[in-house]
């Protein structure tokens, strides 16, 4: 019995032993586990930043650029400079900056139209003057050729009525399209006169006229 009682006793202390050993063994974490679903976690967290960053980043740039786009439009739009001096310190709005930029484009296709038109109205001008070039270098070569032809065969007195009758006629022409309201409009009207009735073609087809007047009245 004293056998018995010990071997039983022995059976017990093995078993609380044992279960005192499985408990302890429970509560202690499994490493490799945690470790391996750390390092993923870790993984998953550093490549949200990263994507998070990037995003950062380039809205950073965008916005980067827009500025300084804005700051550009104000350095070349003139009338982005602040006049008042009231709001001087304030910035211009994002708002104003574009509107202002419309209206300085307009304005500058404006003044691209009526450009061309005085280069439109410069190259007529520079067409005419090499026709009339071209007229009294002939008449210049007729001379040369003949210096005593007509020589004291008419008389002052025929001259004047030959330029009289040219000036009556472009007199004419002159007074029906003048306008003398004031010296602006009359400055446009004589220019406008010029190019119309003073033609090459017009001024021939007036000597013209003349002279034959003057021959039927001599002859």
């Amino acid at each position: 019995p004293a056998l018995f009682m010990e071997n039983a006793r022995k059976s017990s202390i093995v078993s609380r032993a044992n279960s005192i050993g499985s408990t302890s063994a429970s509560s202690v974490p499994n490493t490799d586990d945690e470790d391996s679903d750390y390092h993923q976690e870790s993984f998953k967290e550093s490549y949200k930043d990263q994507r998070r960053r990037a995003h950062t980043q380039a809205e950073q740039k965008r916005r980067d650029a827009i500025k300084k786009g804005y700051n550009d439009l104000q350095a070349i739009v003139p009338t982005c400079e602040q006049q008042d001096f009231s709001i001087s310190s304030q910035k211009l709005s994002k708002a104003i900056v574009l509107q202002k930029t419309i209206d300085y484009i307009q304005f500058l296709h404006k003044e691209k139209k009526k450009q061309e038109e005085e280069v439109s109205t410069l190259r007529k001008d520079v067409m005419a003057l090499k026709i009339m070039k071209v007229n009294y270098e002939q008449i210049v070569k007729a001379h040369q050729d003949n210096p005593n032809e007509g020589k004291n065969q008419i008389s002052d007195e025929v001259k004047f009525n030959v330029f009289q009758g040219i000036m009556d006629s472009l007199f004419q022409s002159f007074n029906a399209s003048i306008s003398v309201t004031s010296f602006q409009e009359l400055s446009a009207c004589v220019f406008s006169w010029i190019e119309e009735h003073c033609k090459p073609q017009t001024l021939q087809d007036i000597v013209i006229g003349v002279l034959h007047k003057v021959k039927s009245q001599l002859y």
